[in-house]
């Protein structure tokens, strides 16, 4: 989990939405320039999940960090609620136990460690991880411990939730377990969610609406409602009709081969 400094200047859109207007990022590298999003707009309202994919390396990761108050853009604006980032790695530290991996956030907060312990603890019971509370994340399967890693980022108590891959690195069945797991947590937590995932099923799985980003410099090339209800599976006749569609923008079939 990363936050932005809490005394970093931020335009805050209340209550609790993100705003992204004709936003421009460029980096300089060795190689000259390379423009990662070229006037990039997206809002997202309060409480709204939206679930970004695109192909890789066209500024997704750099959105959630101009989200998050990580970064500044070149041209446009930024405004959102104040951000948690939750990045593709858990980042967990080797030497703490779950229980004070979780308490990072609220350590963060300034509270001492026997306080964030008792307003963490119940929270691991909710998460599936009641029992494991001392137990390091080397011990901890691949699951578990993306759970204490999203935990650690609920916990930060900001109202906007940056998701980067959270499940990219889990096995096909546990990251199937993850998603469901994750739907239901966002349905008795609501929070404002900004989700990126090269995971086109995913995304629609766990969003309300899949923005689809052109390849780099990334832009808006399409936006899907997904009006159904939850839970939703892979296999419902929607879920597929809708995954097609942004393939097709993404500009591939089920099959692999170009639309």
């Amino acid at each position: 989990m990363i936050e932005a400094p809490e005394k970093e200047p931020r335009d805050v859109q209340p209550p609790h939405g993100v705003s992204v207007e004709a936003v421009s990022r460029t980096f300089v590298t060795r190689r000259g320039p390379v423009e990662a999003l070229a006037r990039m707009s997206l809002r997202v309202a309060p409480s709204e999940v939206v679930a970004v994919v695109g192909p890789s390396g066209c500024g997704k990761s750099t959105l959630l960090e101009l989200i998050c108050g990580l970064q500044a853009p070149d041209a446009g604006t930024v405004r959102a609620a104040p951000a948690a980032l939750m990045p593709q790695r858990d980042l967990l530290l080797p030497w703490l136990g779950a229980l004070d991996n979780a308490c990072l956030a609220l350590r963060a907060r300034g509270l001492g460690r026997e306080p964030a312990r008792r307003q963490a603890e119940p929270w691991l019971e909710r998460f599936g991880l009641g029992g494991f509370e001392r137990t390091r994340p080397a011990e901890l399967s691949g699951g578990m411990r993306q759970r204490v890693s999203f935990l650690r980022t609920l916990l930060a108590g900001k109202p906007v939730l940056a998701l980067d891959e959270p499940f990219a690195a889990l096995d096909a069945i546990t990251r199937l377990q993850m998603q469901g797991w994750l739907g239901h947590v966002l349905e008795t937590e609501p929070r404002t969610v900004v989700l990126v995932t090269h995971d086109v099923e995913e995304a629609i799985v766990l969003a309300d609406r899949v923005v689809v980003l052109s390849p780099r410099p990334g832009r808006v090339v399409a936006e899907l409602d997904v009006a159904l209800a939850r839970p939703r599976s892979r296999t419902d006749e929607d879920v597929v009709a809708l995954r097609e569609r942004a393939l097709g923008v993404l500009g591939a079939s089920a099959s692999g081969a170009p639309a």
